[in-house]
């Protein structure tokens, strides 16, 4: 739907035509890379600094995602609190939440029309262990050091003010989140990049990245230092193929909604939404009043593969779009228009992380687990810093230099995820279905996952 009904040319730009120097080679033309970019030629604008793409700049997670700018890393604060201490976490974590508000800044500066708007996240609290688990986790992260102006919880009635879903009890209102059609974000961003003189090489695989150089399809490029931003699509490349684990999740959007719709469910501040349930859900109201929604509905595929015909997978669109029409009945009518997907990208310790090797002339960036869009700007500036000897606040956060060790061999992880979605899916039915919390079938799953 993104890249659908973006309104300039979606036309490949130049590929690759021969071996080629840069200062800064950057593999993956989505967010990750081109803030990179975009932040390196600001602090530098003399820098030779390629972006590599195989496709289109935006083709994959970075064009086709829920559109929330939301100011969360899948770790959490006591993840990172571990690699360093509660201060440096703390550190993260609200630089993560101002690079919400740096994704508007630039936007608004580069004339970047992507319909940003924050209007935070609710998250509905649908049944009695949901809504225990916000109490607990809300309670949580004020010990934590957050504060109410980040987080709080929220009544049924003040969820109801903002969004009119059925089945509500209570709810968590959660202030660093924006809305924006992702495709016109990140197109915007490779104009702005290749404007301030990025080369974009698109059109052009990659097979390998090794110290100094990058060996595509179309010749070598040769670089001082080489930036990884591959994400899911690291598996394409050689020696990686466990590095980080493609899962799918699909979307729906629907044709543009009448102000009376609206006027029946709310979401007139267009904040983002989801409730609690273990298989996650997502949603927004967008600029020209469409609502996108999406869920992980597709199974993890044997090997780590990715497959454009899982993509407009029938049969988990329609149970995407009935969990909508039980969230919002009133879009039982509404027109679906379109229906796709994508991977992201899962560390085998679900810690998003930075890395950069200056001996070896090495970076990269990624594992979101499905938050990346406000992270990769975090991400990209930091990089920047490092690769340019920038001292900053951002070098010495406790992503920087996380690690994570290679998914297992299959069988074992395709049998490790498949099993582990099965038990929270059931876990998710007995909720709704006796009010009881699904405590067991969560500390098997958490076990699988985490060992």
């Amino acid at each position: 739907m993104w890249l659908d009904t973006y309104p300039a040319s979606l036309e490949a730009r130049a590929a690759l035509e021969g071996d080629t120097d840069a200062d800064v080679a950057i593999v993956g033309g989505g967010f990750t890379g081109l803030w990179t970019a975009f932040y390196l030629l600001g602090l530098d604008p003399t820098l030779r600094v390629a972006v590599i793409e195989r496709e289109v700049c935006g083709f994959g997670a970075s064009g086709r995602n829920g559109g929330w700018v939301v100011g969360e890393l899948a770790a959490g604060i006591e993840k990172y609190a571990a690699l360093a201490d509660l201060p440096a976490s703390l550190r993260l974590a609200r630089a993560v939440f101002d690079s919400v508000d740096e994704v508007g800044r630039v936007a608004t500066a580069e004339g970047i029309d992507c319909g940003y708007h924050k209007g935070g996240v609710i998250r509905f609290a649908r049944n009695r262990p949901q809504a225990a688990r916000q109490v607990a986790e809300v309670a949580h992260h004020h010990e934590l050091g957050l504060n109410t102006d980040e987080v709080r919880l929220l009544t049924a009635d003040e969820v109801q003010s903002h969004a009119r879903a059925t089945n509500v009890r209570s709810g968590i209102f959660f202030a660093p989140c924006a809305a924006v059609d992702p495709a016109r974000l990140v197109r915007g961003l490779a104009d702005v990049v290749e404007r301030r003189g990025a080369n974009m090489y698109e059109q052009t695989a990659v097979s390998a990245i090794e110290p100094g150089r990058v060996v595509t399809d179309r010749g070598i490029v040769r670089a001082d230092v080489v930036v990884r931003a591959t994400e899911a699509y690291t598996r394409d490349l050689r020696g990686r193929r466990r590095q980080l684990l493609p899962v799918y999740s699909l979307m729906i959007g629907t044709e543009p909604l009448p102000q009376s719709v609206f006027d029946e469910i709310g979401l007139a501040d267009r904040p983002t939404f989801a409730d609690d349930r273990y298989m996650v859900i997502y949603g927004q109201r967008t600029a020209d009043n469409r609502i996108a929604f999406g869920g992980r509905g597709v199974p993890y595929l044997y090997g780590s593969r990715i497959s454009p015909s899982v993509e407009r997978h029938h049969r988990s669109h329609e149970r995407i779009h009935a969990t909508l029409v039980d969230l919002f009945p009133a879009l039982a009518g509404a027109r679906v228009t379109h229906r796709w997907g994508g991977v992201l990208g899962v560390p085998r310790n679900w810690t998003p992380f930075v890395h950069f090797d200056r001996a070896a002339g090495t970076a990269g960036a990624g594992g979101y687990v499905g938050e990346g869009v406000a992270p990769s700007n975090l991400a990209g500036r930091t990089l920047a810093d490092l690769i340019t000897g920038t001292e900053s606040e951002r070098v010495d956060l406790p992503w920087v230099g996380a690690r994570h060790r290679r998914w297992e061999p299959e069988p074992l992880r395709w049998l490790g995820v498949r099993s582990s979605r099965w038990i929270l899916a059931a876990a998710d039915t007995y909720e709704y279905r006796t009010d009881r919390e699904a405590k067991t079938a969560v500390a098997i799953a958490g076990k699988i996952r985490n060992d």
